[in-house]
């Protein structure tokens, strides 16, 4: 899944909620780097995580991105 990802795309980590919603910066390969509002800039292995999309950024907790 992780080929759909594209710079700019809102996402969240499955098991990381804490880290709050993320934007994605890139990805080369398997590799996705994601800023995350509370876990800052993060690489991620896009074969072992399976990120959700988020559409509709308007339903997202106050204070996301």
């Amino acid at each position: 899944m992780f080929e759909i990802l594209e710079p700019g795309m809102l996402v969240r980590h499955p098991q990381q909620e804490d880290w709050g919603l993320g934007q994605v910066q890139s990805r080369i390969g398997a590799k996705v780097t994601v800023n995350f509002e509370h876990a800052g800039k993060v690489v991620l292995d896009g074969t072992r995580v399976d990120l959700i999309i988020v559409i509709d950024a308007s339903t997202t907790p106050k204070g996301s991105y």
